[in-house]
């Protein structure tokens, strides 16, 4: 099981990447990756919100 510290890491990158595809998709004009991009993002939050909550549930 991944640590608290270790998914929120994880999710800020998700959440990073998942906006460059989103503006990419945006300056391209090509909806699927501004599609994936949006999915990636949010998936990202998600991942940093399980972390926050571990880090919570582990103390």
């Amino acid at each position: 099981m991944k640590s608290g510290a270790q998914d929120q890491a994880e999710g800020k990158f998700h959440n990073v990447k998942g906006k460059i595809k989103e503006v990419a998709g945006k300056i391209t004009d090509n909806s699927k990756l501004e599609a994936e991009g949006k999915v990636e993002k949010i998936t990202g939050k998600v991942q940093e919100k399980v972390g926050q909550v571990k880090k919570i549930l582990v103390k």
